[in-house]
């Protein structure tokens, strides 16, 4: 502080003068945007780590607190116009009779989400690769970008390559590659003498994947809860220890720990950008959202065709959440958290339930057992999540 030295006899009115302006200014700053971050955080009950909100016309913007609200210009493409959606994703090709859950757009508190826009994102990620890392969630997401950016330029010649564990996507003309890239756990899953391992503290096999993206969404979520024929794992190895099972939530957050680590030591972030998908909730319980639900009435989301109204979600706040935040808070590297949980909460409507092409007519005929409540129709929700992905993208 040079100027300070030249003016020593009143160097110290000085300094007093220089804090309280300073001390003034944060605090005019921190009263614009208090009450929307205390709205945040009131929903969920912890501190946002990564940039929930956007600058957009001189104002702050609160991304993924809102409602939405009904759009006769939805949905952004057709099922029939977009090859690639997976069967279980195709709510309209495989028999969904209703159609207006297609028609809602996301509002938040106080700001218009800039519409999508396919050719601007081929334009501005041109030669760029955009990989999606994680579960059928995350596949969800990658489907949902793909018909999107397809939709606004259906001429452009493309090239797709479909694989286990890896998924492209190429608009050629642009040098754009949308890939997904399975890894349910994040971490990687080897097999020892026919059995499946669960390795919490190893991510060298599935990061090598990764190295080369612009862009990285990963999620996580689900897989780490299932048991008995869906469990994912035979055992869990984890600090040179071999277990049969233990509290998932540890085991997810020592996961996610190994893939926190190695993004922070791989991602070069002068050019590539990392995103985590939040979790994305499932609809099996109708207590959930529906005071008088009762076995007699339903039993899942099968049958609802609206999304609830409002900006929260009765139930609680998932666990897993939790997880993610702690971990997410901690890291080196900039990790945009994509803080969908809330507003897909409120998409009880927007699941296959039971229009999904894995099903039997038998299985149909028992949505109480067969609904999926779990992933989204395509067109749907997962078309906001890439809204939302472009909007922190490109403003």
């Amino acid at each position: 502080m040079a100027f300070l030295s030249s003016h020593q006899s009143s160097s110290f009115c000085l300094f007093k003068s220089c804090l309280t302006f300073l001390l003034l200014a944060l605090f005019q700053s921190h009263t614009v945007s208090s009450a929307l971050i205390m709205s945040l955080r009131k929903h969920h009950s912890h501190p946002q780590h990564r940039r929930p909100m956007f600058q957009t016309n001189q104002s702050t913007c609160a991304l993924f607190t809102g409602t939405w609200v009904r759009d006769d210009s939805y949905p952004l493409y057709q099922y029939s116009n977009c090859p690639i959606i997976d069967p279980e994703y195709n709510c309209q090709m495989y028999g969904r009779p209703d159609s207006g859950y297609l028609k809602y757009r996301w509002q938040p508190l106080n700001c218009q989400l800039p519409r999508f826009d396919g050719l601007v994102f081929l334009s501005k990620m041109r030669g760029k690769n955009v990989m999606f890392v994680g579960d059928s969630l995350g596949k969800n997401q990658w489907e949902s970008l793909i018909c999107m950016i397809s939709a606004a330029a259906p001429q452009t010649q493309t090239q797709m390559s479909r694989g286990d564990p890896f998924s492209t996507f190429k608009f050629l003309e642009y040098g754009l590659s949308i890939s997904f890239y399975k890894a349910r756990y994040l971490v990687d899953i080897d097999v020892v003498q026919g059995k499946r391992i669960l390795k919490l503290d190893d991510i060298a096999g599935n990061g090598n994947a990764w190295r080369m993206a612009d862009v990285l969404m990963f999620n996580t979520g689900h897989w780490w809860s299932h048991q008995g024929s869906l469990q994912g794992w035979d055992l869990i190895q984890s600090g040179g220890t071999y277990h049969q099972d233990m509290d998932r939530l540890v085991a997810m957050e020592k996961g996610m720990r190994t893939w926190a680590n190695w993004v922070d030591t791989n991602v070069d972030i002068t050019r590539t950008r990392v995103f985590f998908l939040s979790i994305s909730p499932t609809h099996y319980d109708p207590s959930e959202w529906s005071a008088g639900a009762t076995v007699t009435t339903t039993k899942n989301c099968y049958g609802e065709t609206a999304p609830m109204t409002g900006t929260t979600y009765p139930a609680t706040y998932p666990d897993q959440m939790r997880v993610v935040d702690e971990v997410l808070g901690e890291m080196h590297v900039p990790t945009y958290l994509l803080d969908i949980t809330m507003l897909s909460e409120l998409r009880k409507d927007g699941h296959p339930s039971i229009y999904s092409g894995g099903l039997s007519p038998a299985q149909r005929a028992n949505p109480e057992r067969s609904a999926d409540c779990s992933h989204w129709c395509l067109p749907g929700l997962p078309d906001t999540w890439n809204e939302l992905f472009y909007t922190v993208l490109f403003y």
